[in-house]
Formats: C-alpha cells, structure tokens, sequence
C-alpha cells in the first residue's frame, strides 16, 4: 500500500504529537460540558466514543483519498460555550444533543452551499497568515513560560531540539520528545495511575428540539466552531500551500466542511458535539518537521488519524495515557513543534509592503485572546485586519 511506503518516523511522530497536544489541552474542557448537561460517566465514554471515531474517520477518509493532509478535532470554544451556557440554562442531555445536531445542520449547509469557502477566498493571504501566525504564537510563548515551573525539562528540550535541527532536521521533534519522556519517567513524574484499560461504549440520546436551546445552546456553537475553529484552520491549509491557488486545487474545503457537518450530525445522539477542521494540530502534521515532501504529509495526518480512531476504541484507557504526561511536557513539545509554521506564517504576513500594517493588526488582535460577545480572537483578529485594509486602500484610491 502506497501509504506505508510514503510514511516516516518523522510522520508518525507528528500525529502523535497532534492528539498529544490537541487531546490533553482541551479534554478537561469536554468532559465539563458533559457534565453541564448531567451525563453519566457511560454518557462522556460514549463523547469521547463519538468524538474519537468523528475525528479519525474525518481525518483518515480524506486524507488517504486526497494525498493531502486532512484534519479534523472537536470544537475547543464550542465545548467551553457548552460548559458555560449548560450551566447557566439547566439545559438536559436531551435539549442538548438537539442542538448539536441544529448546530451540526447548519455547517453542512455552509459546506454544501460553499458560502464559507467564498468568505474566505476574499480574504487576503497576509492576512490569513497573520491569522494563523496569531493563533499558534500563544503556544510559542506558553512553552518557554512552562520554564517557570519545570525549568530543566523546558531548557532540555529545547537543546535537543536545537541539535536535532542542525544535525537531524527531519527528526528533532521525534527527538526532543523521546528525551522529554525519559527524563519525565525517570524523575517518577508520569501518572502512570490515571491509565485504566476500558473499551468506550457508545450511549444513544434521544435528542429533543426547544427554541431557547436553540438559541443558548446550538446557534453559539454554530458561531464559535465556524470562526473560532474553520476559520483559522483554512488559514492553516492555506498557508501550509494546499489551497485552493495550489497547482493540483488543494484542499476541497467545502466539501470537507460538508463532511465534518454530516459526521456530526450523525454521531451527534452519542456526543459528539461539533467536529470541525484543525488548526494548531493541522499546522504541527502541514509543516516541514512532518515530512521533507509536502505530497506525502498526508500520512502524518492518517496516522493523527488512527490515533483518534483508538481513543474513540479504547476511550478511558487512551485518555488516561495521553493524560499522564506532566503539562509542561505537552505546553513544550507544542511550541517547538510549531516554531516553524509561526516563523513562515509571520514572514508571509509581513512580506508585502501594502499589507504588513493590517496584518500585523490582524497577529496582534489575535495573539490578544481577547473574546468579545462569545466569539474568540481568530474572528475579531480577521476583523479588525480587513477593516485596517480597507480604511487603508480607500484612502489611497481617495488621494
């Protein structure tokens, strides 16, 4: 099979580190708005059942069929939306599964129509560079800040990882995070105790429809998932060169969005609450540190792939494992792993003379954080950058 000839230790590695960062930095997040809801313990193993099997298929299928690298995570806003809103509304798992599949109806139609694609073809590229620049940054700047708590795990990896990318370029991710690992084992600092061996069963919900969980619950998801998740993740495909300007078409976004929509709906009942493209993950298997050749990265996607598809298999076991690591191990082996893709994304953003103030706006708003009426700073980044270009090229068609 042409996959396994295409893939590489690099490769593999790269998936790995993707569920690594993109599972522990945000599953304590889900199984909170699970909770919001009342589930049973069997209800959050069926959402990471759900979950698990919605992303690896959503990320394998399409990968194997396009030789691109596809990739698909759950809604991190989403679920922090669903934690808060759940709370607040005394919303049941019934009314909740309802809008997620409401939710979930709604991005397939912007899919299928391609509304989305079209908003984000308008959308300049030193700005979607800044875009994804901005969002990965916060990873940079949080692995060198987990010094403060493991100062000598932090400089470690960070010297092997320097002398993996002069001496073993293709495999200073792979390195950095073996030594990682061994000095963590060796110190006792694994929590080997959170590993339980359990299969994940899935769970069906009768989902009910009510205006007001419409409204608090599904129309929010809607929201934070399309600009908060889709959004930069387009950036990341765009910049990673597989969009649509590419010489082979690219990434079929529209379509996949169309999937990722139909996959919720479908394993919404079981808790899979949004499904969407990746942005961080998507940049750690788009880089260079995956694969030397673009054409063959798409494996280091199926593998992030697969590994998702065991979760969903062996959910309380897997999610004890990935949960054992220390955090400042996974907050390290993030930043370094994406340094790459922030330094191309910002000398892309920065590159021409016309765009460079309103990108930088764009890296900056995004880089902030800042969340306003519930809607992240990807979203407000895009904003504030496309009106900084607009006054801009107004006033110099004007003069």
């Amino acid at each position: 099979m042409q996959f396994f000839k295409d893939l590489n230790l690099s490769a593999f590695t790269a998936g790995f580190v993707a569920v690594l960062v993109g599972f522990t930095s945000s599953v304590a997040i889900v199984f909170q708005a699970a909770l919001a809801f009342n589930a049973t313990p069997e209800q959050i193993s069926s959402w990471m059942w759900a979950l698990g099997l919605g992303m690896g298929l959503c990320s394998v299928i399409p990968s194997l069929w396009l030789k691109k690298p596809v990739m698909v995570a759950w809604s991190t806003p989403g679920a922090a939306v669903l934690a808060t809103a759940g709370l607040a509304g005394g919303f049941s798992m019934t009314e909740a599964v309802g809008a997620f599949m409401v939710s979930a109806a709604l991005i397939t139609l912007f899919g299928v129509t391609g509304w989305f694609e079209k908003v984000m073809n308008r959308i300049p590229m030193a700005i979607a560079s800044a875009l994804l620049a901005g969002v990965l940054a916060r990873f940079g700047i949080q692995a060198f800040a987990a010094a403060q708590s493991a100062l000598v795990l932090v400089v470690l990896m960070l010297v092997v990882y320097l002398l993996g990318k002069r001496l073993l370029p293709r495999y200073a991710v792979v390195l950095t995070l073996l030594a990682a690992v061994m000095y963590v084992a060796a110190r006792g600092q694994m929590a080997w105790t959170a590993i339980t061996f359990d299969f994940a069963r899935p769970v069906f919900v009768m989902p009910s429809f009510t205006l007001a969980a419409v409204v608090s619950l599904a129309l929010p998801l809607f929201v934070v998932t399309m600009a908060s998740q889709n959004l930069p993740g387009v950036a990341a495909i765009r910049a990673a060169g597989y969009g649509p300007d590419s010489a082979d078409g690219g990434i079929p976004v529209s379509k996949v969005i169309t999937l990722t929509g139909l996959a919720s709906l479908v394993l919404a009942p079981f808790g899979a609450f949004a499904l969407n493209l990746s942005a961080i993950t998507a940049a750690i298997c788009m880089g260079k540190e995956a694969h030397e050749d673009p054409a063959k990265r798409y494996t280091a996607a199926v593998s992030c792939g697969a590994i998702y598809l065991v979760i969903g298999i062996f959910g309380a076991a897997v999610t004890g494992l990935l949960t054992a690591f220390p955090k400042e191990l996974v907050i390290a082996i993030a930043g370094l792993a994406l340094l790459g893709t922030i330094s191309s994304g910002l000398a892309q953003a920065l590159r021409d003379e016309p765009h460079r103030e309103a990108a930088l706006i764009t890296f900056l708003v995004t880089l902030s954080g800042v969340v306003i009426a519930g809607i992240g700073s990807a979203f407000w980044g895009v904003v504030a950058g496309a009106l900084a270009l607009f006054v801009q090229q107004y006033r110099q068609r004007t003069a």
